[in-house]
Parts: structure tokens; sequence; C-alpha cells
């Protein structure tokens, strides 16, 4: 028999951390790993998108490690959880930095901000940035309000933005789509 994918726990507006702790749908927290589930969303769209090999399994990868920074984020720091989660690393921020300077050696130098847009897959992977930079800011607001946030999670995150830039891109390129240079009225 399948297991029910509804419970209904959580039909009064709760929902329970990893750990047991029950809080509002609404807690920071929840709203900071719900948008690492939308942003691990984002990047399985961009995959989509692309066609390179080693790029599909590089955001695989990054899937993966979203993975485990929301089950850390969905974890009370006060109660030990009965299961073995997995651990981000530092070796996870400097497979990104890796990857941005491997991209970045295939690029012209930039001298302009950037607007996105050019095409499609490249408009998409901003919006994938954006919602990485959206999430890094939550996770500093739980950090400011006592919430314990792994000191690596803000890190990749921050890092995760500059790859995502980086992709867009490098993807352009690779598009064959016009980068557009920001051109400031003046």
């Amino acid at each position: 028999m399948a297991i029910k994918i509804y419970t209904k726990t959580g039909d009064k507006g709760n929902t329970s951390l990893i750990g047991g702790t029950k809080v509002p749908k609404n807690d920071i927290r929840i709203e900071t790993y719900g948008t690492v589930d939308e942003l691990n969303s984002w990047i399985g769209l961009i995959n989509d998108q692309l066609t390179d090999g080693n790029l599909k399994k590089e955001l695989k990868e990054i899937q993966d490690r979203l993975f485990t920074i929301g089950s850390s984020l969905a974890t009370d720091s006060e109660k030990e959880p009965k299961m073995k989660l997995p651990d981000l690393n530092s070796t996870d921020i400097q497979f990104l930095e890796n990857s941005i300077d491997v991209m970045t050696a295939e690029l012209p130098a930039m001298k302009n901000f950037i607007l996105p847009g050019g095409h499609s897959t490249v408009s998409f992977i901003h919006i994938t940035r954006c919602v990485c930079r959206r999430v890094e800011r939550l996770a500093v607001n739980m950090q400011q309000h006592d919430l314990f946030v792994d000191e690596k999670v803000i890190q990749y995150l921050n890092r995760l933005s500059d790859y995502l830039f980086t992709l867009a891109r490098y993807a352009a390129q690779k598009l064959g789509a016009e980068e557009i240079a920001w051109k400031p009225r003046i």
C-alpha cells in the first residue's frame, strides 16, 4: 500500500521541524527553507533548459546541496534529530568557486552592469539568482533572530548567487544571445 501524501497535521497552520518542535507555517525558519525549495525548483527548470552535460551534472549537485541546506534549516538546533542528516562542507563552496573560475575563463571581461534577458534561459537563470539572494537574506535574518544557521549555509548561498550570475553570462555566450549592458540614462 502506498503512503498517503497528506497527513492533515498542518491543517491548523502549524508544522513540525526536524526534532518535533511545532511552529506556525509562517515562521521565519519555514519561510527560509520553503524558499530553498523554491530555489531548488528554479534550478531544476534551468537544468531542463540546458544541454551541456557538465553543467547539468553541476546543477544536480547543487540541487543535492540545497536539500542538505533545507534539512539543516528545518532542524530544531535545540533537539537532536532521530536521523543522520547530511552536512554542508567547505568543499561544496570550493566546488562553486572552481566552477565560476572555469566559466569566467571563457567569458569576456565585464565592462558594464548587465541587464537580465537576451534569451529565456538566461532570464530563468537570473530569476533563480534573485531567489538565491532572497534565501540568503532570509538566512541572515534567522541569524539576527538568534536562530542557528550554519555559517557555511550563508557562504554557500552567497557563492551560489555568484555562480548563477556567471552561469547566466556563460549560457548567454553559449546560446549566442546578446549580453545586454546597462546604459544608465544621464
